[in-house]
């Protein structure tokens, strides 16, 4: 009887900690997301968009650029213009120590960033990084276009098929890893 109960208390256990191994991997290159589990692909979509000028290390809001880096999924809005729009909790503690570094934020701006991450919150948007970025579809947008060119202000863009099937893996405060 023991032997049994040990089995199901570690059957259980393990689906708590599957749910933290889920992830997103964005390969900006390939131009595809896949959903992991650890190291293992569940799913992908491909023929992503990107912003405009790539994907790079972000130096600015409005720079049209693809932040690289880890973040997390802050928020989920699924009535967004863009259908449905994963919101990531851009910039973090790393962008913030860059851009302090290069005088491009101020001591106040990267204190309040590093605490919005401790608190497992949003981190200010609207310091001179930008802000406001995610995983999204295309809404009512050019579906002519998408997956041609890239054409999003910062942020990765999918069908609105592919982001329908996405957000259905998706949980707030999901690891995503841009590269």
């Amino acid at each position: 009887m023991r032997y049994i109960i040990l089995v199901f208390l570690l059957f259980f256990a393990s689906l708590s900690r599957a749910d933290e191994a889920f992830w997103l991997l964005v390969d900006t290159q390939k131009k595809v997301i896949q959903v992991r589990w650890g190291e293992r692909v569940l799913d992908r979509f491909e023929g992503i968009s990107i912003g405009r000028n790539g994907a790079q290390y972000k130096q600015k809001s409005g720079d049209n650029i693809t932040p690289l880096g880890n973040y997390k999924i802050a928020y989920i809005n699924d009535k967004s213009q863009f259908r449905v729009f994963l919101g990531l909790d851009y910039p973090s503690v790393y962008d913030a120590e860059i851009a302090i570094l290069d005088k491009r934020i101020s001591a106040v701006e990267f204190a309040q960033i590093k605490q919005a991450h401790k608190n497992n919150i949003m981190p200010p948007q609207d310091t001179a990084l930008g802000g406001y970025l995610g995983i999204h579809g295309i809404g009512q947008g050019n579906k002519k276009i998408h997956g041609v060119f890239d054409w999003t202000q910062g942020c990765v863009a999918l069908s609105n098929q592919q982001i329908d099937k996405l957000s259905k893996w998706v949980y707030k405060g999901m690891r995503v890893q841009i590269k």
